[in-house]
């Protein structure tokens, strides 16, 4: 018998205790964090950086991804909601994370380490993104075990009747699409980072994770259901738009690595 379809019916919590409850998002976000950690632990032992320096990295990154993703919710997404409700914007566990809000939020926390650090801008950004790829990942699987941010209806076998959200009808299970071609990439950039002898050209890594990221966002948000209400009708989507301008400067960093003389390498 061929498969029509996928109920999807899993509770977003792991397991509860009381009035304590572990959920799979918290689980996967925590993994995003701990697996990224040791991936970087291997490339600063690589090129002999001290152990100090990636706990700080740590937790600039962590600090910039979190601020960043709820305030580019609240004020790419939900901006009137939230202006008229601040408290509201500190009630993380209510949900409403933005990943564009999260690369904004990376880059400007990144900034200020490389300040502190006295490391080149790019030379960290070349290496954080093959994390971040990574965390990707790990945070699209938990919307997947919180049945959110799927797309709209297929009659593709492998469409996910999302129960818990109250679907009745198959869905791109487009956290997967996604989760998928970030890990892909993730896998893609340890690569290129390796064959350069960790060494690759200051910009480089950066641009291939701008270009590749963003467009595989801005494809999916094709198939993807509106997440707020003013999305609708729009010819291209709140995230796409927000893409393209990360698609952009992937290309012009990537010209301006090619242009630079010498071999241009860390």
């Amino acid at each position: 018998m061929l498969l029509n379809s996928i109920t999807w019916d899993v509770s977003p919590e792991l397991f509860r205790i009381g009035d304590f409850a572990v959920r799979w998002y918290g689980l996967l976000f925590a993994s995003a964090f701990f697996f990224g950690y040791l991936v970087f632990l291997k490339i600063f032992k690589k090129e002999g950086i001290s152990v100090e320096l990636l706990d700080r990295l740590t937790m600039y990154t962590a600090i910039g991804t979190i601020i960043g993703a709820r305030l580019g919710h609240t004020l790419f997404y939900e901006p009137s909601y939230y202006l008229s409700n601040p408290i509201e914007i500190l009630m993380i566990w209510r949900g409403g994370l933005a990943s564009h809000g999260a690369a904004i939020g990376i880059l400007i926390a990144l900034y200020y380490y490389s300040k502190t650090v006295h490391r080149p801008y790019l030379w960290i950004m070349d290496r954080i993104v093959i994390v971040v790829a990574l965390g990707g990942f790990f945070i699209r699987m938990g919307n997947l075990m919180n049945s959110e941010i799927y797309g709209v209806e297929t009659n593709l076998p492998w469409g996910f009747i999302f129960v818990r959200a109250g679907e009745t009808v198959p869905k791109h299970p487009t956290q997967i699409y996604e989760g998928l071609s970030y890990l892909a990439l993730f896998f893609l950039l340890y690569a290129l980072y390796w064959r350069n002898d960790g060494k690759p050209k200051q910009g480089y890594l950066f641009s291939v994770f701008l270009i590749l990221l963003f467009t595989v966002r801005f494809l999916i948000e094709f198939i993807k259901e509106v997440q707020v209400d003013f999305e609708a009708g729009m010819t291209l989507n709140m995230g796409q738009w927000l893409s393209l301008p990360f698609i952009l400067a992937g290309f012009v960093l990537l010209y301006r690595t090619y242009r630079k003389k010498g071999d241009g390498r860390q």
